[in-house]
């Protein structure tokens, strides 16, 4: 039976962009094999489930077939099978959704109008309209 190293495999069936990355999620704690966490040089084989906790959800992934070489994106599906559970895909659902209703228009980088706008409304104008007329003794120590 083949074996790989867990951080191999978990870039080789894309679900990290890069080796390191997958790695350092392994060195973090966000994968468990079996149920117990994975170092990187831990060893993954047929049948093993991994778990990858990717906010919002936790994603379960049983392994099919054990490669540390990567593979085209059409290959994936018959190196792994999804296991997630369905409440955790619902709440994936459910995040996507109220990420769309949360945000504001506007709430983000201002238009160029926006702009303009916030420029004229904190432009010093008046600034040139007072009048000189103040007379300050500042000789006379009778005031103090």
């Amino acid at each position: 039976m083949a074996s790989a190293r867990i951080d191999k495999w978990l870039w080789a069936v894309r679900i990290y962009k890069t080796r390191s990355i997958a790695a350092e999620a392994c060195k973090k704690g966000r994968v468990m094999l079996n149920g117990s966490q994975a170092k990187p040089a831990h060893t993954v084989k047929e049948g093993d489930v991994v778990s990858v906790k990717k906010p919002p959800i936790t994603w379960s992934f049983k392994v099919l077939q054990a490669i540390e070489k990567r593979v085209g994106a059409k290959l994936v599906p018959s190196m792994m099978e999804n296991v997630t559970a369905p409440d955790q895909l619902e709440l994936l659902e459910v995040s996507k959704i109220n990420g769309f209703i949360n945000r504001a228009k506007g709430t983000g980088r201002p238009t160029k109008k926006e702009r303009r706008e916030l420029d004229d409304f904190t432009d010093p104008v008046f600034l040139g309209d007072f009048d000189d007329s103040f007379d300050f003794d500042l000789d006379d120590d009778d005031d103090l």
